[in-house]
């Protein structure tokens, strides 16, 4: 169960700072701007590889096939037209794919999409989260708070059904309660019952760990082994080192910083998963020749890594950690060390992990004897599957691989003689531990949601992308990439609205500035949107992967954040500067 002490220390906070001041200034500011600014249009357009087969028109999203209901000459648009008549005749629809007529090429097909932001109103969600955030250290409430912003901004007044239902509908907020509360909990929950876990930490200490170092160093392995970045890199080295960590005094801080500050950035840089699939698709340039193509675009995806040097250094940073050489490591981190390595501490005193005493306090029977292979050979399974399907269908399909490594764990126990009450007993534990991860993690994808609908990155996006000198854009696309999956929490999401603008505005820079090497420019500004989206998102505390950082290692959430921070921001001021000094000496 989740300490009811944590909601009554908030309730106590609030009357003791007069937060409530905020949050109630907050929600009336955003209910004003709801009702009394009229929101700026645009419409985003995307070139598509539109396709042809016995079932219709479509095109590629996300490695899957999207079918076109219908396809419209420009001259019928309802959107241009909405566009051309100043913004007067509102249509009835808000996206459209529309044929574009080329004399060389055939037609051409675009995806218009209706969208909207009210300037800097736009951010007032986000800003109120994080501020919130950062003020009382408890994530739930500035969620909440952000969510209610949005809502009154967007008119959405019945926040339940309209917001709230909504997002639980969706079928990603389905995925996260399935996986991450009822497989990761149940499995977490029987490997705490048997003493699984416990038995795979100590046959590890005893043939391949000898201390803190090495405890970290595996971490740092398994993350890179783990290349297809994001949720399930998190998910699956937080939940296997853990127990091996933990056991060897690494504070939680360390596992989670090393955990999170891995996965996403050697996804770029090991690029044999979904990510050149999903990228491609936006950054077709018209006149182009290197851009024309899918199989075009996805080379020059993998030409972009050696230029996405947050990721290399990145990466390099969370080894030199684990094998205590850092160059540079935070005051924070570093006293997370010193308590854990001298009080045997894993998390400050005041902290509020993500994942609770169940999971700790849990005592395996006395008649029942763990072994580690029922810790390795689920984890074998749950790893074989996920990289099978990713080859299989191009993309793993992890509920799937959770499930069946959760009904593999739970046969393996019965088996051995563990009860069926005490099996079902470690499964609710399991999954009581996790409610507040859960929580948060479904609060965090509503916020996310509702600062794309209220335009918060093409805000940002319009007023950081002018007049600009050409060695100067990777920096500015880095940081209008960090602004936005910060406040958004995603990188993918940052993508789909940068890469349209950034690339064919790299394009025209280059063709304005008269560079040499056109293409390697476009290369470097690609690799700084990448690279900058990812920063912004690991350092976000309402980011999915943040989250499932902390709640799959144990981590108070706001104190993985803090931690993380320095050594993320030396990162990203080293690729800065590495890729201006390119510019200037390449280009």
């Amino acid at each position: 169960m989740i300490d009811k002490r944590y909601f009554m220390d908030t309730i106590v906070l609030f009357l003791k700072k007069g937060l409530w001041v905020f949050v109630l200034g907050g929600l009336l500011t955003s209910f004003w701007v709801g009702t009394s600014i009229e929101p700026t249009y645009i419409i985003e357009s995307i070139t598509l590889d539109v396709m042809q087969d016995n079932k219709g028109y479509y095109y590629v999203y996300k490695d899957k096939p999207t079918y076109v209901d219908e396809i419209v000459d420009k001259k019928d648009s309802q959107l241009l037209l909405f566009e051309s008549s100043a913004w007067q005749l509102k249509p009835e629809v808000s996206n459209e794919v529309i044929r574009l007529d080329s004399y060389y090429n055939g037609s051409v097909f675009q995806l218009l999409t209706l969208k909207k932001h009210w300037s800097f109103w736009s951010l007032l969600p986000a800003i109120l989260t994080l501020v919130l955030c950062w003020l009382t250290q408890e994530p739930v409430t500035a969620l909440l708070l952000g969510v209610g912003s949005g809502a009154l901004i967007l008119s959405k007044y019945n926040i339940i059904e309209d917001v709230l239902i909504a997002s639980l509908m969706r079928e990603s907020s389905a995925t996260m309660i399935l996986i991450y509360l009822f497989l990761l909990g149940g499995l977490l929950g029987i490997w705490a019952k048997t003493g699984a876990a416990k038995a795979f930490a100590d046959w590890m200490t005893v043939n391949f760990v000898r201390g803190p170092r090495s405890a970290k160093l595996v971490t740092w392995v398994l993350g890179i082994l783990f290349f297809q970045g994001g949720t399930m890199s998190v998910v699956l080295v937080g939940s296997t080192v853990k127990p091996l960590s933990d056991k060897e005094n690494v504070s939680h801080e360390e596992l989670s910083y090393i955990v999170d500050s891995t996965a996403s950035p050697i996804a770029s840089q090991i690029a044999f998963n979904s990510w050149p699939a999903y990228v491609q698709a936006f950054i077709y340039v018209s006149g182009v020749s290197f851009l024309v193509t899918q199989s075009d675009r996805v080379a020059f995806f993998f030409k972009s890594v050696p230029f996405c040097f947050y990721a290399i250094f990145a990466v390099l940073g969370t080894f030199l950690i684990a094998i205590e050489k850092p160059l540079f490591i935070g005051s924070k981190l570093q006293a997370a060390i010193d308590r854990s390595r001298s009080k045997g501490l894993l998390d400050d005193p005041k902290a509020v992990p993500l994942s609770s005493f169940e999971l700790q306090a849990t005592k395996v029977p006395a008649s029942y004897s763990a072994h580690f292979l029922e810790f390795v050979l689920p984890l074998l399974c749950l790893i074989g599957i996920a990289i099978g399907t990713f080859i299989m269908y191009g993309s793993p399909n992890i509920s799937l691989a959770f499930g069946l490594t959760l009904l593999i764990s739970f046969l393996v126990a019965l088996l051995k003689g563990m009860g069926l009450l005490e099996l079902i007993n470690g499964v609710m534990d399991g999954m009581k531990s996790l409610i507040l991860g859960l929580v948060i993690l479904l609060c965090a994808m509503m916020i996310g949601q509702i600062t794309i609908q209220t335009g918060a990155g093409m805000y940002l996006t319009s007023i950081l992308g002018n007049s600009i000198i050409y060695w100067m854009l990777p920096v500015i696309l880095q940081i209008i990439c960090v602004c936005m999956a910060f406040s958004t929490g995603t990188s993918w999401g940052t993508y789909a609205i940068v890469f349209p603008i950034a690339m064919p505005l790299a394009w025209g820079v280059a063709q304005y500035s008269g560079l040499a090497h056109p293409e390697l420019f476009m290369t470097i500004c690609f690799a700084a949107v990448m690279d900058g989206a990812v920063y912004g998102d690991q350092c976000s505390p309402i980011s999915d992967t943040t989250v499932l950082t902390a709640m799959c290692t144990g981590c108070d959430l706001m104190d993985h954040v803090k931690t993380q921070l320095p050594q993320a921001t030396f990162a990203a001021i080293l690729a800065a500067i590495c890729w201006t000094l390119v510019t200037l000496l390449f280009v």
